[in-house]
Formats: C-alpha cells, sequence, structure tokens
C-alpha cells in the first residue's frame, strides 16, 4: 500500500541540507553543470539543489521504483531537466553512458534506509513495525530477509550479523533463529525483533536503544549487497567527476563510513615516492578533501531530524589536472596539511591514529 505523496513532504526533512548544498555549490556554478543523487529517495535533496541552482541538470537513482514514482511527481515542474533511473549507484558509469554525459560536475550519496523505507509498514525495514520479512530495496528482484533468516547457514548468518551489524551476540541470536526457525518458518519483522530482544542478556539489553537494531541493519546490507555496491560505486564516481567537481557523501553506520573514508583518502594523497623533495609528474593527489575527517550533525540539526543523530559527512574536490604535478614536478609540501596535499612523513602522527 503506498503512501501519501503530500503526507510525506509534509514530514520528510532531508539529513544536513543546507550544509550539502553549501558544499556542492561551486562546483555547480558554472554553465552545463550536471548534479548526480545517487540515492534519491523522496527527492527533498534534488529538489533544493533544482531550485538553488535554474540552470543544473539532475541525474537521479535510486533502485527502489516507488521512490522513483514519488520524485517524479516531486519534481515535475523540473521536467525539462532532470534524467530519473531506475539503477543501483554502482551504475553510474553506464547511466552517464546511456546519456551522453561524459562527466558529473557534483554528487550527493544519502546513504541507508530511506525515509520512504522505513515508513511503509509493508516493507519490513523497520523493526517497531510488524511487516513481512522483505527489506529489498529493489522490490522486483533479489533475495529477501526472510529467505536468508530461514535459509542461511547458521555459520554465515553469525558471519553476516557480527560484520555487518557488529552485533557481539550475533552467537545467541542465530541459535535461537535456529531453533526458532525448526518449528515453523519466521515471516514477520515482530517475530524476528522479539528473538533478537529475548536472545540478548537483559542487561545488555538497557542501553543501546532496540536491541534488534543490529540484526536488522545486518540483514539489510546483506538482502541489498550495499557495501559491495558502494565498494564500487564512490571510486567509479571519482573517476567520472569533473575538475573542480564536487562529491558529497552521509553515512549512518562505521561500515559504510570506512569505505568512503578509505576511497577518499587514497586520492588525496601523493603515490610518488617519499623522499622526493618534489611531486613527480602524475603522482599528486587528485582529490581534496572539504572536511575534516567526518562532520557529525549540529544538535540543532538533530533537534528538527532525529533521523540525522549517527550521520557522518565527508566531502571532496577534484583538482583540475594542472595542480596535480602533471607536466612538471612541483615542489613537495614540507609536512603532510589537511586537505590532503603531500604524504605523511615517517614518524608523523596521523588524525585517528593511536600516540
Amino acid at each position: 500500500m503506498g503512501v501519501d505523496m503530500g503526507e510525506l513532504r509534509g514530514t520528510h526533512v532531508p539529513v544536513l541540507l543546507e550544509r550539502c548544498l553549501e558544499l556542492l555549490a561551486p562546483a555547480l556554478d558554472r554553465p552545463g553543470a550536471v548534479h548526480v543523487d545517487f540515492t534519491l529517495g523522496l527527492g527533498g535533496h534534488a529538489e533544493a539543489v533544482l531550485e538553488r541552482h535554474p540552470a543544473v541538470v539532475l541525474i537521479g537513482l535510486d533502485r527502489d521504483q516507488e521512490a522513483l514514482a514519488h520524485s517524479r511527481h516531486r519534481l515535475q515542474r523540473f521536467a525539462g531537466r532532470i534524467h530519473l533511473v531506475h539503477a543501483v549507484y554502482d551504475e553510474l558509469p553506464e547511466v552517464l553512458s546511456d546519456l551522453g554525459r561524459p562527466v558529473f560536475h557534483s554528487g550527493l550519496f544519502d546513504l541507508g534506509v530511506s525515509s520512504l523505507q522505513l515508513d511503509e509498514a509493508d516493507r519490513g525495514f523497520a523493526y517497531a513495525k510488524d511487516a513481512p520479512l522483505d527489506m529489498r530495496m529493489d522490490q522486483s528482484r533479489g533475495i529477501t530477509a526472510e529467505e536468508v533468516v530461514n535459509g542461511y547457514e547458521p555459520g554465515e548468518l553469525v558471519r553476516i550479523l557480527r560484520v555487518y551489524g557488529e552485533e557481539k551476540f550475533a552467537q545467541r541470536i542465530v541459535s535461537a533463529i535456529v531453533r526458532e526457525r525448526a518449528k515453523a518458518r519466521i515471516v514477520s519483522s515482530a517475530r524476528l525483533a522479539d528473538l533478537v530482544r529475548d536472545a540478548i542478556p537483559a542487561a545488555a539489553r538497557r542501553t543501546g536503544g532496540n536491541p534488534a537494531k543490529r540484526t536488522f541493519q545486518a540483514l539489510r546490507i546483506e538482502v541489498n549487497a550495499e557495501l559491495t555496491a558502494l565498494e564500487s560505486a564512490v571510486p567509479s564516481a571519482l573517476d567520472l567527476l569533473a575538475p573542480k567537481g564536487r562529491l558529497v557523501v552521509m553515512s549512518y553506520q562505521s561500515l559504510e563510513d570506512r569505505i568512503v573514508k578509505r576511497a577518499l583518502a587514497e586520492r588525496a594523497r601523493s603515490t610518488g615516492p617519499i623522499d622526493l623533495p618534489v611531486e613527480l609528474p602524475g603522482t599528486g593527489p587528485s582529490l581534496r578533501l572539504l572536511t575534516r575527517g567526518s562532520e557529525p550533525p549540529t544538535a540543532a540539526e538533530v533537534a528538527e531530524n532525529p533521523r540525522a543523530a549517527s550521520v557522518k559527512l565527508r566531502a571532496a574536490e577534484r583538482i583540475e589536472e594542472r595542480d596535480q604535478g602533471r607536466g612538471a614536478a612541483r615542489e613537495r609540501p614540507r609536512m603532510s596539511v589537511h586537505g590532503g596535499r603531500g604524504r605523511r612523513r615517517p614518524g608523523e602522527h596521523q588524525e585517528g591514529e593511536g600516540h
């Protein structure tokens, strides 16, 4: 059963909207700018970009057909400059090729579950609502959470909960699932949430929110192959980002953020020998980091939009080729500075590492 579009527009607050617009704006203030929304969802971020930048062309991707239908309705007044495509975000190269666009100038990833998926009870994403165990973002294809829970070997289920959910009670939870599914197939989100809660020690249930949160996250990631897609999507997006183009990524859990951090960091440092006084042609960084580490939401943002509480934002700008040391060697910075220029010297402390 569908959700009323007017109701969704009234309740859906795009996460970190103003900060995203601020970071993307310099890349969009140019003729012929193309903005890619990799996770279109209900179209809140996309609508704001189109309103603020009247000449920008939007390419919006989403694997969820229902989300695309809502966004098409929401963005219909911009019909002359939007392309909404049913695709996963790692399919950008094919999408751009089909549209005859060699590059794009700004891009936004808003990862995790969309408001539509959380708010529609029959999708099975929310542990607080009873629904069939589905969890597919694209309901036209793929394996369901019900098939994972009832069909996977116990050892594989433990691995998924530990790796994707970072669940320390994975073994206990899976033992409970295996016992239950031997009696009757587990088909509802409420039944699974109850099983998880009962399997976790009482002391551990008192903190950290709903005890089923990590299990549901792990199943969702497995069903939608989210991390596999993200690992290829970010590098391929950076390959197609125009010089002075900008990419903003919002993650909601540490596994996503780690992938994004690694992909950006690899291109924000030199690849040349560390002991040379100059940067060799073609070895300089190709990205400039725009955020210091990952940016958390402000208290005001969380008060306005509780779903922003766990967000981590990272952003980067593609460096123009002439600034990368191509064609002529350039002096290497004396020390590593924020923004990725230069490489860390031996013994130098890097943010996030232990002393």
